[in-house]
């Protein structure tokens, strides 16, 4: 026999507090990537930091982003469907870090000092050392609490560093392998 669990009421099951679940997600290693696309509006580039990026599928070849709701990467993916992810090396913790600032310099002062090329499928930048790239179009947005899901279908995904070691974030700093 099957025993199926009730749900909650989401008015009265009780849920743990940003600082806990900050506490307790700080203890998963994840790798870094850089979420860059070109606006289309104004002709810019935008990148933001990322620690929440995952497969999801291989067929069709699908991955994940989360996106602060109302931040300027949400604004420019709301106009866009393709954008680009960058899959950090060891060596590139002081963009990991220019990038995730808030209330930083404009993005076209971060990409000019940014070696990088254009992605040939969604024209967002394509960062110079990185471990691997892909080159999404959005299939789908999906609101979640203080965030966006995009759920990016892969159009071109390439290994440029295979000899690279990734950029970890562990317990609220940057680490490597070893």
């Amino acid at each position: 026999m099957r025993y199926v669990y009730p749900s909650p009421q989401p008015e009265a099951a009780p849920h743990a507090t940003p600082d806990e679940f900050r506490a307790a997600l700080s203890q998963l290693a994840s790798g870094v990537s850089l979420v860059t696309v070109h606006d289309p509006e104004d002709g810019e580039d935008a990148g933001m930091t990322a620690t929440s990026f995952l497969s999801v599928s291989l067929e069709p070849p699908l991955v994940l982003i989360s996106v602060r709701e109302d931040s300027r990467m949400d604004e420019v993916l709301s106009r866009t469907d393709t954008w680009a992810v960058s899959l950090l090396d060891e060596g590139q913790k002081a963009l990991g870090s220019r990038f995730a600032m808030k209330g930083r310099l404009s993005d076209r002062l971060l990409f000019a000092d940014t070696p990088h090329r254009r992605g040939p499928r969604s024209g967002a930048p394509l960062v110079d050392g990185a471990l691997a790239t892909v080159e999404c179009r959005t299939e789908q947005r999906i609101p979640a609490g203080d965030h966006t899901l995009l759920l990016g279908r892969v159009l071109e995904a390439t290994v440029p560093n295979p000899a690279g070691r990734p950029l970890l974030y562990f317990r609220g700093g940057y680490r490597t392998l070893g």
